[in-house]
């Protein structure tokens, strides 16, 4: 998926705030926004090369959106709009082998009182709600989620597992936005409340995917499967 807008490298100074971060633009400190809730501490270390998008909206704050940042030489994206962007494009362009058979595509479907990220319906008739978590955690080439503690991560899960109890099919789709990643687990160290959850749900029948990106300073796209590994029982998917 291109990139619509221009973008420019910039090296990272700090950040303020969850939204807010400083970078040294052609010579210049200035303020940009952050797209992302997570902590990002392994990837905005001050030094780095980070990428901005171009913004041409004049009643913004900032002129600039921190998009991706580099890590060991390798670009990983971090804005948390696009994840769902990419996952759409793929589910149009048939790319993802275990939803190819949904032919109808919706986002931000209602069910109850939860709002999920996808809605799925093949022509047979079969209804499947998924949901997208964008992967920025890795370590040689060990992708994990979340970077955060997320109370919002177990909900939606909790609530896949309620829609199953409906007779819906459901899923869960990690984006892993860098390249080169063998393997996905959930983070056990940052949120064994998650990570339980989502054992829990993999138990109960929710399909859980991990998908790795190609990522370059114009484009990012799904381009590889990777296998799903929980560390209590060794399951891989």
């Amino acid at each position: 998926m291109k990139f619509i807008k221009k973008t420019v490298i910039a090296t990272f100074v700090r950040r303020e705030k969850r939204f807010r971060g400083f970078v040294d633009y052609e010579g210049e400190t200035i303020m940009v926004h952050v797209p992302n809730t997570g902590r990002l501490l392994e990837i905005l270390i001050p030094g780095s090369q980070v990428l901005l998008r171009v913004e041409d909206n004049p009643n913004r704050k900032t002129a600039f959106t921190m998009i991706a940042a580099y890590k060991d030489g390798a670009l990983i994206n971090i804005d948390s709009q696009i994840p769902n962007d990419v996952v759409e494009d793929s589910l149009r362009r048939g790319l993802i082998p275990e939803l190819k058979r949904f032919t109808k595509i919706w986002r931000e479907k209602v069910f109850q009182k939860s709002r999920f990220d996808f809605y799925l319906e093949s022509e047979e008739g079969e209804r499947y709600f998924l949901e997208v978590k964008g992967v920025t955690l890795e370590h040689d080439g060990m992708a994990s989620f979340p970077g955060a503690p997320t109370e919002r991560g177990i909900k939606h899960i909790t609530e896949l597992m309620e829609a199953k109890e409906e007779g819906y099919s459901v899923g869960i789709l990690f984006l892993l936005q860098m390249e080169n990643m063998i393997q996905f687990s959930p983070a056990y160290h940052i949120d064994p409340l998650f990570s339980a959850t989502l054992e829990k749900a993999d138990a109960y029948g929710v399909e859980i995917l991990a998908y790795g990106c190609t990522v370059t300073e114009s484009s990012l796209d799904l381009a590889y499967q990777v296998p799903v590994v929980f560390k209590d029982n060794g399951t891989q998917l």
